[in-house]
């Protein structure tokens, strides 16, 4: 037995290996962690058990017979984050460039459907060449059977993508498919086509980092919703990331303690400016909200005009959808749109709360917003809100125009409770737009149409902006202080709590992609 053991040991210790010292060394050199140091760091202390240390790849050809490493090239398993169930697996680059082969798909699909059958996260750690070319189409079935459990676990499991190095060509469309992605910026980049492939079919010349970085995806694509400094920054924001989110669709996310107290928040008195053309922070009317630091934003560079991201309120976990006012005055256009409704799907997928804060005062007009579909992806919000059947909550804290009013949560398009601060608009249009529009020909006849105009946008705004006609109509369930805000969406939460929403019998809805 004792010689049994030993050779069980060895084999062991070669796995843990991994591609050789040298390549561990080349890999330290880089700044990056290895694939073992990597999931170590974000699983709890101790908790992880991995799964088929052992594997080999099967292939014959290009002399692939000569080089065995156990494991092949990812490490898979599960563990405990914060004490909850988690399933990782980490592509190591140390061995073959962390290229993917058919026993490196089978170790991975393995974990998803573990995690699947067992309702808990799956956390991919990617760091990896592509396609292991030497096995041909055998690694190209591997990647489309990852894809296939990308898709079926949407929406039934949380997926996390975290990329800490290379991921190219089809190995993006793991990740694309999963529900959040964070990038580790100067080490990792994603694209479909690499540099040299632009290079000669655009003549573009352009670096892995300016094409597919987190910097670039972070700002201009989107693709990423969070950026790490490093290995370690990268695995702790998944850990607190976590931290908001049930383990699957079934459940809600845990609470943390928290002590009430005095709720009032007397600072929300002074944000909105007096002048309505000036603009303002909306994130100082989250913070001052939400508990204290535990605002978590997602796609910060991104579409700025609107803020996303997960905080919490009394200790429970929500999800915050905000026009961003200092950004385009926080109108809603292409991006913002789809950023907001990519958020809000999230969300109600896991059962975590929705409050909207809402300063909109239209859809950005122009020929390039038409071209690029701001139809279409303005009504992504609107359908995404109109499914959504989590609590939703709405404060209007200035403006609320248009059809950006009711695409942002309105009570007719199923907002639960709607409350508006006394400096509320809510209008078609602005004061000065509608007074033009409306008063027109007297405005025209008058002896002098320019104090014409000042008087009826008076008179426009006496009557309309305000939130006071829409409480009388109910569309508003209640006009507050803004220092009351805090503790009046802390009874509305609660009071929506055991909330139990159905959408109608139907395979799926068909949201305008």
């Amino acid at each position: 037995m004792q010689e049994k053991i030993k050779q069980l040991r060895a084999l062991k210790q070669k796995a843990l290996e991994g591609g050789g010292t040298d390549k561990i060394a080349k890999q330290h050199e880089k700044g990056k962690l290895t694939a073992r140091e990597r999931i170590l760091i974000l699983l709890d202390r101790g908790s992880f058990e991995e799964i088929g240390m052992l594997k080999e790849h099967r292939s014959y050809d290009f002399g692939l017979e000569k080089q065995q490493f156990l494991g092949d090239g990812v490490v898979t398993g599960y563990g405990r984050i914060q004490g909850r169930l988690v399933y990782v697996y980490a592509q190591d680059f140390t061995v073959f460039g962390g290229a993917l082969s058919e026993t490196h798909a089978e170790k991975i699909c393995r974990i998803m459907d573990l995690a699947m059958q067992n309702g808990a996260p799956v956390i991919g750690l990617n760091d990896s060449g592509g396609a292991r070319i030497q096995e041909g189409v055998n690694s190209l079935d591997g990647y489309a059977d990852i894809f296939y459990r990308n898709t079926r676990a949407s929406g039934v499991i949380p997926q996390l993508s975290a990329i800490m190095g290379p991921c190219a060509g089809g190995a993006v469309y793991s990740p694309a498919i999963t529900d959040l992605i964070i990038m580790v910026e100067n080490s990792s980049y994603m694209f479909v086509t690499g540099p040299n492939v632009v290079r000669t079919v655009t003549n573009e010349e352009v670096s892995s980092e300016d094409l597919g970085g987190a910097f670039a995806h972070a700002t201009k694509s989107g693709v990423t919703h969070l950026t790490a400094s490093n290995d370690l920054d990268c695995l702790q924001k998944i850990r607190r990331l976590l931290s908001y989110l049930p383990q699957n669709h079934r459940e809600k996310a845990a609470d943390v303690p928290y002590t009430f107290s005095d709720e009032a928040r007397e600072n929300l008195e002074t944000i909105i400016p007096a002048n309505p053309m000036q603009p303002y922070d909306m994130k100082a009317i989250i913070r001052e909200i939400c508990d204290e630091d535990s605002f978590f934003e997602i796609h910060e560079k991104y579409a700025e005009n609107i803020v996303v991201g997960f905080a919490r309120m009394a200790g429970k976990s929500l999800g915050i959808v905000a026009n961003q006012p200092y950004a385009l005055a926080g109108v809603l256009d292409v991006e913002s749109s789809k950023k907001g409704a990519r958020f809000v799907r999230f969300c109600d997928c896991f059962n975590i709360p929705l409050l909207v804060l809402v300063d909109v005062p239209g859809f950005l007009p122009g020929t390039d917003q038409e071209w690029n579909g701001i139809i279409t992806n303005g009504a992504k919000l609107l359908y995404a809100f109109s499914e959504a059947v989590v609590p939703r909550v709405t404060v209007i804290t200035r403006k609320a125009y248009g059809g950006a009013y009711v695409v942002m949560n309105s009570k007719h398009i199923g907002a639960d409770m709607n409350f508006a601060w006394p400096t509320a608009e809510i209008a078609v249009m602005g004061t000065k737009g509608a007074s033009e529009i409306i008063f027109k020909n007297e405005i025209a006849r008058s002896a002098d149409p320019k104090a014409s105009l000042a008087t009826k946008e008076k008179e426009y705004q006496e009557k309309f902006a305000n939130p006071y006609k829409a409480a009388a109509r109910g569309i508003v369930d209640e006009v507050i202080e803004p220092k009351e805000t805090r503790r009046k969406l802390i009874r509305a939460f609660a009071m929506l709590e055991q909330k139990h929403d159905q959408l109608p019998q139907k395979k799926h809805g068909n949201i305008p992609l």
